[in-house]
């Protein structure tokens, strides 16, 4: 059986700021299809990782490849083109924009009109956007969000609002899904809908998720792998049974007394 490719390939990147290291020598890899956790304490560096991987900040030291391509020190929305897009641990919706167009403007940068079809209103713009429209009102129904189509994205419920933001993640037509937090500030009957809707999204938009989370339920839940950051450098990797039980991630967490 041969082995799925090599999507995401970190090899030990390391982010400085001034005298402090966030990050020293991280190397993982994701192949395609799979889930992958990132855990750690709080400031272990796990958003930093992230950061690096969307263009938020350049690497200080090594290498980091998307499907083969390199992507340190490229802008987010360069990496958001080669198929990575991602949710934020603090929702950043377009509050004043309804939920429908928050999900039609990441449809918008792979529209197939040109702007001067767009200007005058030729038939090229009138099929790209009658297609747009189709595609957003789908995902409005898959994520629940139908009925609140026209409202302003800052009035929907906090549960709304992610999975809006995980909506807007998907229009952008990723090949790669990273998920900050996304379960952060959901009770549990709202966590256990995510855990299937994140499994439900891997098989049905054919993805590789690479998700940040302190819910250790949903991450031992969901994940084929997890790897574990503390204090910027890389400690553990493994299945959930492995890292369950993994003596460096539960001083990490607890302390060594414990």
């Amino acid at each position: 059986m041969i082995s799925p490719a090599v999507l995401l390939n970190v090899k030990e990147a390391s982010r400085q700021f001034g005298g402090i290291r966030a990050l020293t020598d991280v190397s993982i890899q994701l192949r395609t299809g799979e889930l992958i956790g990132l855990i750690g304490p709080n400031g272990a560096g796990k958003t930093t990782l992230f950061n690096l991987l969307t263009g938020v900040y350049e690497p200080s030291r090594g290498e980091i490849t998307l499907n083969g391509q390199s992507i340190g020190g490229k802008k987010p929305y360069q990496i958001c083109h080669k198929g990575a897009a991602r949710t934020f641990q603090n929702i950043r919706l377009f509050g004043e924009m309804t939920v429908a167009e928050n999900i039609k403007i990441a449809y918008t940068q792979h529209a197939k009109y040109s702007i001067w079809s767009s200007f005058f209103r030729l038939p090229g713009y009138l099929r790209g956007e009658k297609e747009i429209e189709e595609k957003t009102d789908e995902l409005l129904a898959i994520f629940r969000l139908s009925e609140h189509k026209d409202e302003k994205a800052k009035n929907l419920s906090y549960g709304a609002q992610r999975r809006l933001e995980i909506a807007r993640a998907l229009a952008a037509r990723p090949k790669l899904l990273l998920l900050d937090e996304p379960a952060a500030g959901m009770n549990p009957n709202e966590t256990r809908e995510l855990m299937n809707l994140i499994r439900w999204i891997r098989e049905e938009f054919d993805l590789t998720i690479l998700l940040i989370e302190h819910d250790m339920s949903l991450v031992m839940g969901v994940c084929d792998r997890i790897y574990v950051l503390d204090q910027g450098k890389l400690i553990a990797e493994g299945t959930p049974d492995r890292i369950r039980n993994n003596r460096a991630v539960i001083e990490a967490y607890l302390g060594q007394e414990a």
